[in-house]
Formats: C-alpha cells, sequence, structure tokens
C-alpha cells in the first residue's frame, strides 16, 4: 500500500474508509466531482452485508423513502431528498439495472439479487479511477495522516467515514471505531431485531410458523404485519418496525382478529355448541392453529369471555435479541457532531455518512436509501472541501 495517495494534475485526493453502500456512494459522488479517490476496507471483499442483505431479494429502496415518517431524524432529510427512490432507481437503470415496485410499495431490481448490481457499480468506480485497497484496516489518525494497521499512513485532502454501525459483526460491522471518537457517540441499540420470549414447551411444534392476520398492539395504536415464531422469541417484518418503542419497554399485545370488533368477536363465539374449545375457535372466529397456541400460551386460564384477550393477548417480551443478530443498530455518531455536510465539527476536511450516524429506519428500503443518500451527500461536500 503507497504511503501516500498520488495526485494527478487537476484532481484532488479524497479517502474513503469502509466499502459498504455509503462508502461506495460516497467514493462515486467525489470521483464525479472531479477528486482522485481511493477506497480503504479491513474485510477482503466490498460491501459484504450488502450482499448478504441481496440474496433474498435486494430491497433498495421505497416509494414513500422520501417522506419524513420512516426515518424521524430532521437532519437527514435533505439528503433524502436530494436522492430519494427515483433518483435510486435512475442511478441504478445508468447501472444497466432495471427495477420494479412491489405491491406494498418496496423497489427492487429486476434481478432480485446485490450481485449484479455490485459488480456492475463496482466496474463504474474503477472506469471512474476510483481505486480499492482490501484487507486495510484504519486504526485512526496520526496528526493529519491516517493509520492502518500495518503501519501504513496515507495523507489526504478530504476523508469520509462509512465505518457502519455495530450489527453483523462477521461481515465487517462491529461499531470499534467509536473508541477512536467516544465523546460524539451515542452508544448503539439493536434495531430490526427480533424480542425473546420465553416460550413453553408446547411451543415448539409451532417454530418457524408465520402469524398472519393479527394486529400488533403498541402504545394505543395496531399495527399490521406478518411475524414469525422462532426457538428464540419473535422475528419479522411486522415486529421490526416496532423495535423502538419495544426496545424502550413499550409493551406488545396482539389483535387475533383485527378485522373484527370485541362485539362481532363474541358474537362469534356465543355459537359453541358442542364443538371442543380448539374446534370451536378455529371454526367460529377462524382462528390459525398458531394464533390458538398463543393465546394458550399467554392466556390460559382462560377466562369465561374470550372476546377481550383475543382483542387485546399481552406478550410478555424479554428484550432485544443481541445486537450482532440485528439488522441495523439505532445510535452513533451524533448530528451535533457533525455540520451540515456532514463533516465532522472538530476534524475539518472528515466527513461522516451511512449507518455510522446516529438514525433508525425500518426495513424495506428505507435503510438503503439513507446509506446511499448521507454517502452522496458526504462524497460531494467532501470533494468540495479538496478542491478549496
Amino acid at each position: 500500500m503507497p504511503g501516500r495517495m498520488e495526485r494527478n494534475a487537476g484532481k484532488t485526493n479524497v479517502a474513503v474508509i469502509g466499502a459498504g453502500p455509503a462508502g461506495l456512494m460516497a467514493a462515486e459522488a467525489a470521483a464525479r466531482a472531479g477528486a482522485l479517490v481511493r477506497i480503504f476496507d479491513r474485510m477482503p471483499s466490498p460491501a459484504r452485508k450488502f450482499l448478504m442483505a441481496g440474496k433474498s431479494g435486494l430491497n433498495i429502496t421505497h416509494v414513500e423513502a422520501g417522506t419524513r415518517t420512516p426515518y424521524g431524524c430532521p437532519p437527514l432529510m435533505p439528503m433524502v431528498d436530494a436522492f430519494g427512490p427515483e433518483a435510486i432507481r435512475d442511478w441504478m437503470a445508468d447501472l444497466g439495472q432495471a427495477s420494479f415496485t412491489g405491491s406494498t410499495g418496496r423497489i427492487f431490481p429486476k434481478a432480485m439479487k446485490a450481485s449484479p448490481l455490485l459488480r456492475a457499480w463496482l466496474s463504474r468506480l474503477d472506469g471512474l479511477g476510483v481505486t480499492l485497497d482490501r484487507r486495510a484496516e484504519w486504526t485512526g489518525w496520526s496528526e493529519d495522516a491516517l493509520t492502518f494497521a500495518d503501519g501504513t499512513r496515507v495523507t489526504q485532502d478530504a476523508t469520509v467515514l462509512a465505518l457502519g454501525g455495530a450489527s453483523w459483526r462477521r461481515l465487517g460491522s462491529d461499531g470499534g471505531w467509536t473508541a477512536r471518537m467516544p465523546e460524539h457517540v451515542t452508544p448503539f441499540a439493536s434495531a430490526n431485531v427480533g424480542f425473546v420470549v420465553d416460550w413453553s414447551d408446547h411451543m415448539t411444534r409451532h417454530f418457524g410458523a408465520p402469524v398472519k392476520n393479527t394486529g400488533l398492539i403498541v402504545g394505543g395504536i395496531t399495527h399490521r404485519g406478518e411475524f414469525t415464531l422462532s426457538a428464540r422469541g419473535l422475528e419479522g417484518g411486522g415486529i421490526y418496525p416496532l423495535t423502538p418503542q419495544l426496545r424502550n419497554g413499550a409493551a406488545l399485545a396482539l389483535d387475533l382478529k383485527p378485522d373484527l370488533t370485541e362485539a362481532e368477536v363474541r358474537a362469534r363465539l356465543a355459537r359453541r355448541g358442542k364443538a371442543s374449545l380448539s374446534t370451536h375457535l378455529r371454526k367460529a372466529p377462524r382462528l390459525s392453529a398458531v394464533q390458538i397456541a398463543l393465546l394458550q400460551e399467554f392466556a390460559r386460564p382462560l377466562p369465561d369471555d374470550l372476546a377481550p384477550i383475543l382483542k387485546h393477548l399481552p406478550v410478555p417480551l424479554r428484550g432485544p435479541r443481541p445486537m450482532d443478530e440485528a439488522i441495523s443498530t439505532a445510535g452513533g455518531l451524533r448530528w451535533d457532531a457533525v455540520d451540515d455536510t456532514l463533516m465532522l465539527r472538530d476534524r475539518p476536511g472528515t466527513f461522516a455518512a451511512g449507518e455510522m450516524l446516529d438514525w433508525e429506519a425500518p426495513t424495506g428500503g428505507y435503510l438503503l436509501t439513507a446509506c446511499l443518500a448521507t454517502g452522496r451527500w458526504a462524497g460531494r461536500h467532501a470533494a468540495a472541501w479538496a478542491q478549496r
């Protein structure tokens, strides 16, 4: 690894630390703005978490990602507004990756995988003169130079840090960078993660079963979404958006018949006849086997009037799963540590992007949208700083 980034005539030097989506987008934006860009990543190959997320269908953005509701983070919104769903689709199309919108507003590449998009993206970066140093572990600063684990020092005109959050350690995001700027960091917490439930043995046969047509009640509001029972607790897309409230101690209850009122449920239950209770619950209010199991798990001994408990079944949670199992993390570099260009206030010329910033979003395309948008923002401003 050369000790200094060589300067081309008329170009500037921008170092990007981290080769995830935010780092790659920062590199592209800086290179397009005229900078000579070099990416450093400690892993043997780039964008490992991006590739893992795309194995089951890369949900890269969402038609509603340009609204404020999913993020609840005002400083983030100018960046998302500047590079939102339509801009991301255009960017993908320029890479030869057509996209489509699913029934829920989620946007996917037609290839339904991350690997074709990543290959096209890396090829573009190569064409822009961007270089990628693999197995290059950044360790901090020595005066104005970047330092690396092998003893290399690299000087540069501007730097973009895109070091990720603290989930999926094996893919490169372990939050270790926080030790280099602890005074500016909100502690990380699990986001988009399952929650622990201590099941009784009779629930074992239902592990892996999806729970459908069920409302999730948090803070008096009923949310709709499918989730899954596992040996570890509750997981899945219906649970993940509720992580901030549940992580902070909000109670969870289930509405097993969200499309019926309590009076309608009671009226159906009144027509029992000689059927067993399980058969009656299956036929009258039409509960699924897993819903009946949940009722038995959390409401025994069952009351005579089942309607209220069917409409509000408390679920005792024992906290979120460990951070390394989380899809993403909350916390990170505080917004008061950066200015509106994403430059660190106490280290001029150093910018931050992606999940290392303190924002949180649900899955469904919102995460990647913000990573790409902040990467683009930081990359453009880093190039402008280097050209002063």
